[in-house]
């Protein structure tokens, strides 16, 4: 209500300004009786007119300022609950922008640990692997040599048992060998 009353005397000086403005004739005399008494009836006129206005029309003048001021306010409500959340949401923001390097960091630690655990891994794999090989060669050679020392003395015995037939074939007459072979079957079917 006050304010209705502070715009209303602005109103007035106003019109007060403007009525004084527009009866002075441009000769400066200002303050003669016949614009006193003309201006004091256009004062009188504009406040019947504003007294009608706010006997018919106050009301909704006033609701329509009230309404405008609550408006007004509302929206400045809402303009700061906007900001608060626009402030957080700039906080989350700054906030996941670090995070982001920490966890950039954090993948980068952990992909790293994780290649030198397979680096590690590999290498393992490969010397485990190089030590079968290794022992698989050994075996290898020594099954080979075993094979070839092997086939080296039956060669040998065969040579032998070939060299020994000759010399005891050059020896031994039909009877000697005939009395040999039955020496021979003799012991085999007593044993």
């Amino acid at each position: 209500m006050k304010r209705v009353y502070v715009i209303l005397a602005a109103l007035a000086t106003v019109a007060l300004f403007a009525t004084m403005a527009a009866a002075s004739d441009g000769h400066g005399e200002l303050f003669t009786a016949a614009k006193v008494k003309d201006y004091a009836l256009r004062m009188i006129n504009l406040l019947i007119f504003l007294g009608i206005l706010w006997k018919f029309a106050g009301s909704k003048i006033k609701e329509f300022f009230v309404g405008r001021r609550d408006q007004i306010k509302q929206d400045l409500d809402d303009l700061q609950n906007r900001q608060a959340e626009a402030e957080k949401k700039l906080k989350e923001v700054e906030s996941g922008i670090a995070n982001m390097e920490q966890e950039k960091q954090a993948i980068l630690s952990e992909a790293k640990a994780q290649g030198e655990a397979m680096k590690e891994a590999i290498i393992a794999k490969a010397e485990k692997d190089a030590a079968a090989l290794a022992e698989q060669a050994k075996r290898t050679a020594a099954n080979e040599a075993t094979a070839a020392i092997d086939a080296i003395r039956a060669e040998m015995a065969d040579m032998v048992i070939e060299a020994a037939e000759r010399i005891v074939q050059e020896k031994l007459s039909d009877k000697d060998h005939d009395k040999l072979v039955d020496d021979y079957l003799t012991k085999v079917v007593l044993n």
